[in-house]
Order: structure tokens, then C-alpha cells, then sequence
């Protein structure tokens, strides 16, 4: 026990070093140089924690879901140890684990870790959680991850050796996650398993370009959709062998979606039923929430808490936060594959004409090589609302060529691949103000991972946000 002490004190140092010097880094590097030192620290810290951990994985909205449900565990009384800087490996875990250790204890009662969907078997079985929420899976990063069906074989690994006790939260609209709660060999649905889902009876109308999951992982037909909600989420059947979408136990219903503004629909529970008027935009931070509330019924938290924490949620780092710059608010929607995109770009349509656009594509290990996923997203759904839009970032003639064969016209169009000069360039047109010139005019930015953290450092510089420690994948 001292031992460990010791080498955490020495991380911790490291850490404090690192963000002193201005480098960045400082977020995961302790507890990388603590799993050096000390492989187990991982399990042997988060053993201290009273109340034991929950994790959250998914492939898209795992950082705005764990905001959610933070917000909503401390509303119930419940000290958190959480990785709120994003840091989802597990370097980011053992880091976050550091900062709360105290003596022999831990200042905090209850792990929440949102956990990177690679990384989820070696932390679930270090973490021993109470509860796991696996909120979807879609195609991303596969210079990384490879194909979806590898993830889901790794999740299938990680439901099977679980520990006894662990309550699986699992998506009911989604056909690779839900399959995740059937007993082996059998239809039948695991006795520890809670479903969440959406209660739409119309949708998209049929599947999109980018739909992953549609085909049946047990005898290989493809689905039929009487809904379908988000690329392959919705109310699905195979034909071939008979398997249906699981009846979710929690539930969003009567959904309004009001841009970029938020979103209102009600919450239905075994414990009853209640209005949600949520501060996040899009339908995807709906399948957020129901996820976030589905794991805190699950944690034994009340309803009247649950919306309560839901409705107080503001937006997780650069996933929908705005920036307020002069006579400018800047709002900045992270994408990073085609489902998640779409969304995105969803969202925006909903938002009147002439939209001035911030793109910033970047291809770094982080974003992953293959850019080629922006010809699967369904840009066509925003051109015909685009002002201007100004495409910066390491792939910036790309992302303005896939807007070019969208429909956005070329004089439209502005490609300035570094970030501060983009940046300048698109918020020039815009600083008198709104039109009628008593309002403020507003500019979206939608860049991939590695540009929204470069976007966000650039912001700091001038001054409008916070500098923000994350290190993340």
C-alpha cells in the first residue's frame, strides 16, 4: 500500500510538471507513468471507492452521456470520482483516480468513467462495475477499431465474463447492442439486463447512406424497419430467424426537436412519466439522456432527480457548447463519423437559411486517417441552407470539394487550411451582428476531434474560452 503511495506521488508530480510547463499532456501522462510502474493500480484505487463505479461506452456520445448522468448523481447526493476532461483510456482512468486519492482513501463515493469502446474489457474487469451502459455502435475510426463486428464481439466478451451483480444498460434500438442482453444460444433476455430506447412512430423513413448494423448477426438477413430513427437505430425485425427489438423499459416519446436550441419530449419510466425540456440539440442527445437516465433508475436514483439533473446539463466540451466572440456566438458540434455527422447536420437543417459553416477536417490518428467517411455523410441535407462556409483543417480541400458536389455553390466557398486564418475568415462577414442589426449573428462550427481541440486552444488564446486539459482518442 505504501508502495503505491509513493508512485502515485511521483505521477502526480509528473503531471503537475507537465501542465506547468504549458506543453499540454498533463491529463492522462500520471496515470500512464502509474501503470508503468504499478500494472494494477487501476483496480487497487477504484476497490476504495464506497459505492463502487458505473462505466459508459459507446462509440458516439459518450462524453455528453456522462456529463448527463453526473448531473444527475450529484443532484441525488452522490460525491463523484469522473473523467471529465474525456480522458477515456485507461491512462485518462488511473489519472482521474490520482486526483481523488487522499492517504488511504478516495474523495469521492462513486466512479462514473466513460470508457473507449477498445479499451472496455481490460477497464470493466479492473473497475468491477455496478452497472455498465453500452449506449450504441457505429462505424468509426476502422484504420483503428476495424469493423463493427470486431467491437461487438469484444462487447459480447466483456457482457459474458462481467461480474455477478453488474446491471447492463443496454440500447434497445440498436441490433448489435441488444443482442448483448439475450442469453447465449437463446432469445431470451438476461435477467440483469434494462433497455432504453425512442418511441417514434415515424423517422428518417428508411435507412441512410451510412447505416452499419443491418443485417442480422444470427442467421445473417437483413433487417426490416417499421421506424428508424438514427443511421441503424429504430424499431427493427429479422425476418429470417424471428428476432425483434427488445421492449425498453425507459423510454423518450412525444419528441420536439428544436434545432439548434435543444430539444422537449417526455420521459417515461416504470416510476411514472415526466416532461423533459432538454438544453442540448438533436435527436442523438435525446438517445443521449434516455441512455443517462435509464443507468441512473438502474443506480436506484428517482425520476423528479433524474429530469432535474437532465434538464441542468450543459454542454460537454465543444459537443454543442457556444462561444460568445464579440457580437458572435460561435456553437461548436463535434463530428467524427458518417451516423454522427448526419445528426449533426440534421440538426442544422432545422435552423433557418443562409447558415455560416466553420469546417474543420483533420485526419490525425485521433480522427483517423480515412477521411473517406465524409462521402458517406449526408452533407446534400445542409447545402441548400449554407451561406458561406469556410473549410479549414489538414483535409480542408477535401471537406470543400464533398460541399462543392453537395450542391454548395464554389462562390460559397472558401478553403483556408490553417485554423487561425480560418477562423478570422469566417467570423469577418458576421461581426456587425445579425442582419436587422439588433441581434447577434451566429456561426457553426463542425470540426472532427483533433481540430476541435485545436479550435478550442485557439479560442483560449484569444481569450473567449478556458484552457481545457484532454487527451483522448
Amino acid at each position: 500500500m505504501a508502495a503505491i503511495a509513493v508512485k502515485a506521488a511521483l505521477a502526480r508530480a509528473a503531471g503537475r510538471a507537465v501542465r506547468a510547463s504549458g506543453r499540454g499532456g498533463g491529463t492522462s501522462l500520471p496515470g500512464r507513468l502509474l501503470l508503468r510502474w504499478e500494472p494494477g493500480a487501476i483496480g487497487t484505487l477504484a476497490a476504495r471507492l464506497p459505492a463502487g463505479s458505473a462505466i459508459i461506452s459507446a462509440t458516439n456520445g459518450k462524453t455528453t452521456t456522462a456529463a448527463m448522468v453526473a448531473s444527475i448523481l450529484e443532484r441525488s447526493g452522490v460525491s463523484l470520482v469522473h473523467n471529465r476532461s474525456g480522458a477515456n483510456m485507461a491512462g485518462g482512468i488511473a489519472s482521474t483516480l490520482l486526483d481523488a486519492l487522499q492517504g488511504r482513501g478516495i474523495a469521492g463515493e462513486m466512479g462514473l468513467f466513460e470508457v473507449d469502446e477498445f479499451w472496455l474489457a481490460t477497464l470493466v474487469s479492473e473497475l468491477a462495475p455496478r452497472a455498465l451502459l453500452l449506449a450504441n455502435l457505429f462505424r468509426d475510426q476502422l484504420d483503428r477499431y476495424g469493423e463493427l463486428d470486431t467491437i461487438a464481439d469484444r462487447w459480447a466478451e466483456v457482457v459474458g465474463a462481467a461480474a455477478p451483480g453488474t446491471r447492463l444498460v443496454l440500447n434497445a434500438d440498436d441490433p448489435l447492442v441488444a443482442d448483448l442482453g439475450r442469453e447465449r444460444h437463446s432469445d431470451a433476455i438476461r435477467p440483469d439486463v434494462l433497455y432504453f430506447g425512442l418511441e417514434l412512430d415515424a423517422g428518417l423513413g428508411e435507412l441512410e447512406h451510412a447505416s452499419d448494423s443491418t443485417h442480422c448477426r444470427r442467421c445473417g438477413s437483413p433487417y426490416t424497419y417499421s421506424a428508424v430513427h438514427l443511421g441503424h437505430l429504430g424499431r427493427y425485425r429479422c425476418p429470417g430467424c424471428g428476432r425483434t427489438r427488445p421492449e425498453p423499459t425507459i423510454r423518450a416519446a412525444g419528441i420536439e426537436l428544436l434545432g439548434t436550441r435543444g430539444a422537449h419530449f417526455r420521459l417515461e419510466t416504470p416510476e411514472g412519466s415526466a416532461a423533459v425540456r432538454l438544453g442540448l440539440p438533436g435527436l442523438y442527445n435525446v438517445y443521449n439522456a434516455v441512455g443517462a437516465a435509464a443507468l441512473a433508475h438502474g443506480l436506484g436514483v428517482g425520476l423528479d432527480t433524474i429530469v432535474a439533473g437532465l434538464e441542468a446539463t450543459a454542454a460537454a466540451f465543444g459537443r454543442g457548447e457556444r462561444v460568445a466572440i464579440g457580437a458572435v456566438d460561435l456553437q461548436l458540434l463535434l463530428i467524427k463519423n458518417p451516423a454522427g455527422a448526419n445528426e449533426v447536420l440534421r440538426t442544422l437543417a432545422l435552423e433557418s437559411a443562409d447558415l455560416h459553416l466553420l469546417g474543420v477536417l483533420n485526419d490525425r490518428i485521433a480522427d483517423g486517417r480515412d477521411v473517406s467517411w465524409i462521402w458517406d455523410a449526408d452533407w446534400e441535407l445542409l447545402a441548400p441552407h449554407i451561406g458561406r462556409a469556410v473549410c479549414a483543417g489538414t483535409r480542408a480541400a477535401e471537406l470543400a470539394l464533398r460541399l462543392k458536389y453537395a450542391g454548395v455553390p464554389t462562390d460559397r466557398l472558401a478553403v483556408v487550411p490553417e485554423l487561425p486564418r480560418a477562423l478570422d475568415a469566417a467570423l469577418a462577414p458576421l461581426a456587425g451582428g445579425s442582419p436587422a442589426g439588433s441581434g447577434r449573428s451566429q456561426l457553426f462550427a463542425v470540426p472532427t476531434y483533433t481540430a476541435m481541440l485545436a479550435l478550442r486552444e485557439e479560442l483560449a488564446a484569444r481569450g473567449h474560452v478556458d484552457a481545457f486539459w484532454q487527451e483522448r482518442a
